[in-house]
């Protein structure tokens, strides 16, 4: 018999947790909760850490764990401190025990790891501290914090730790001042915890550390290497990394580099896949997540972060912002959604802005679909790097000033709005992995040669006067390309008899036709059926009364290229992984919808939006969460 168990801050963990008689804590009813229970928690704050015991049987079988029906929830990572001394002017201190922490404390716990490159002068710490629930910026000495506004600093010794903290003219004894003191707020400490579920709960103010691939990569939720979460209408903020981890466990290799530089950090990650291989790594075993209908912000390092627990999963119709963009600390795994092996992982439907980067997918994204996508003010839209293909790109909207860095081969972009520029790199100094079809199945290794990519139907709309010698707008970057493989292949042929040799600087070919080219943004030298204009196309995305809009301009007198509805049968297959372009269940794909899952005709609009009109226009995109 499947229970409902309640939670509630007028309970008591003495109780038998039911809906007269609740528990206080989360916690409690985590280490009873059985494959088919749900959890609900009523309205208050609950500082702790859950850590699932159990996990569901299937999708049949969860455990679900929900907010009380128009109840308010939060689970925090942090403590109030309201014992604050003041140390002269706006200097204030905190001293506590080490017992306060346990065996946890953020204040010892430094922000560092493989790929980190900054700060270099001082370290930072996991800890963090809040007034009224907005993040002080860490100081690197107490001099700082005296001449600056909203800093901290922290320092351990002889069993305490030492908070000093600036919060301008607020008095934190009568305000609400928090530190964070828990690595996470809602996540398993063992793996295998399968099939739970989580939904319409605030989680934040967790301790979490820099997560790259080669770490174990706690955030302030996760599956922790299971499979079957569904992670849903949640906020989560003020993670001190990562907020959602759908990422690997600590097994397969927790920063070998940074610990001995014994070898490269690409090395090691190259080891991880198959240590992960090893220990079960499986579309059976792990992934096939859900993340849906989330709101997540202020994170420093990531909203979504993952290496190969990511696989075969869904993220859609989350809001995602302000991710990466404190600048207290830096490295190469910063974004709003940073994935690597996200084999066969949709991302849809998301509103991703004012991130560092708002999508980064790297290593092994075969199979990926990222579509229907809102990205705007962002320093960066999307990166995709060393993988081989297939992997797929429609009916977004990029639009903010530098759009795509692609450092990978064998993508479709189809049916896009471009509203900046491009920029393209080959990777030859790491051989990556590439898998049999819908599988975690390796099936060899390469380097990124650059270029078997396809563009069809897309609008680019970013400025000429915006370009650099790495930015560009349009398709020109694949200029001296090859526009098919049998011309390719003549052209390795040229080289005489030889193996590798004969490839490596033979650039491959490209399939590009019937675009949009505005604003003087140019079309690759051997493209069909392109149309350009050097007119200005003025977009502009904003919100307006909690929707978001884009105002466009499209020339009146531009003409419609020869388009056709794309399919996999168009698409054929990359040049090294040789799989399809197809959905993650082997079905064919028919771009014959748009951003608005509107059908297309059989002579579609170029763009994300079918019947796209003449003329300047206001075009509502989507409700803001």
């Amino acid at each position: 018999m499947y229970r409902e168990i309640h939670v509630s801050k007028r309970g008591n963990d003495s109780y038998p947790g039911t809906l007269d008689k609740p528990y206080l804590t989360i916690s409690r009813a985590a280490a009873e909760a059985r494959p088919g229970d749900t959890v609900t928690v009523h309205e208050g704050v609950y500082r702790e850490s859950v850590n699932p015991i159990n996990g569901g049987r299937s999708e049949s079988e969860r455990i679900v764990y929900r907010a009380a029906e128009n109840e308010k929830v939060i689970i925090k990572g942090s403590e109030q401190i309201s014992e604050w001394q003041n140390e002269g002017g706006m200097l204030w201190h905190a001293e506590l025990p080490d017992s306060f922490f346990g065996a946890w404390n953020p204040y010892k716990e430094i922000i560092d790891g493989d790929w980190l490159m900054s700060p270099v002068d001082r370290p930072l710490h996991t800890g963090q501290v809040y007034l009224n629930g907005t993040a002080l910026t860490e100081a690197g000495s107490i001099e700082q914090v005296m001449n600056g506004k909203m800093k901290w600093f922290c320092c351990a010794e002889g069993g305490y730790t030492h908070i000093y903290a600036n919060f301008g003219d607020a008095d934190p004894n009568k305000e609400t001042a928090e530190i964070n003191t828990r690595k996470t707020c809602f996540y398993p400490e063992k793996t295998g915890i399968d099939y739970i579920t989580v939904r319409g709960l605030e989680m934040s103010h967790a301790a979490c550390p820099w997560a790259p691939p080669t770490a174990d990569q706690p955030g302030m939720i996760g599956p922790h290497w299971s499979k079957g979460w569904i992670i849903e209408d949640n906020i989560f903020h003020d993670a001190r990394c990562s907020a959602v981890s759908l990422g690997k466990e600590i097994t397969t290799g927790d920063n070998r580099y940074t610990h001995d530089h014994f070898k490269p950090g690409y090395q090691y990650q190259l080891e991880t896949v198959f240590k992960a291989l090893h220990i079960g790594w499986s579309r059976e075993r792990i992934g096939s997540h859900i993340v849906r209908n989330n709101v997540i912000y202020d994170c420093g390092q990531n909203a979504i972060v993952g290496h190969m627990g990511g696989a075969f999963s869904r993220i859609y119709g989350n809001h995602i912002y302000n991710i990466g963009n404190k600048h207290e600390f830096f490295g190469y795994e910063i974004a709003g959604i940073k994935l690597h092996a996200a084999i066969d992982t949709v991302i849809e439907n998301n509103n991703i802005h004012d991130c560092w980067l708002g999508t980064w997918l790297d290593w092994q994204a075969q199979g990926v679909r990222v579509s229907r996508n809102l990205y705007h003010h962002n320093e960066r839209d999307i990166w995709i790097e060393v993988t081989h293909g297939p992997h797929i790109v429609d009916n977004n909207i990029f639009g903010s000033g530098h759009n795509f860095s692609n450092a990978a081969q064998g993508g479709a972009y189809i049916h896009n709005l471009f509203c900046g520029s491009m920029h393209r790199y080959d990777v030859r100094d790491r051989s990556t992995p590439y898998h049999i079809p819908h599988s975690t199945d390796v099936a060899g290794t390469a380097v990124v040669y650059g270029g078997d990519d396809r563009f069809y139907q897309n609008i680019f709309a970013g400025s000429a006067e915006d370009e650099d010698d790495h930015w560009k707008t349009g398709t020109s970057i694949y200029n001296g390309y090859p526009d098919s493989m049998e011309k390719y292949i003549e052209l390795v042929m040229e080289n005489g008899r030889g193996d590798i040799e004969n490839y490596i600087d033979v650039k491959q070919p490209v399939y590009i036709g019937s675009n949009c080219y505005l604003n003087g943004a140019e079309p690759y030298d051997g493209e069909r059926c392109a149309v350009v204009s050097s007119e200005n196309s003025e977009i502009m995305i904003f919100e307006e009364n909690g929707d978001m809009y884009m105002e466009i301009n499209i020339p009146s007198d531009i003409s419609e290229p020869e388009t056709n509805i794309i399919d996999t049968y168009q698409l054929g297959v990359p040049r090294i992984s040789e799989a399809r372009f197809e959905a993650a269940d082997g079905s064919d794909i028919s771009f014959d919808t748009d951003f608005f899952g509107n059908l297309r005709s059989e002579a579609p609009t170029v763009g994300p939006f079918e019947n796209l009109k003449r003329g300047s226009q206001k075009i509502r995109l989507m409700k803001i969460k």
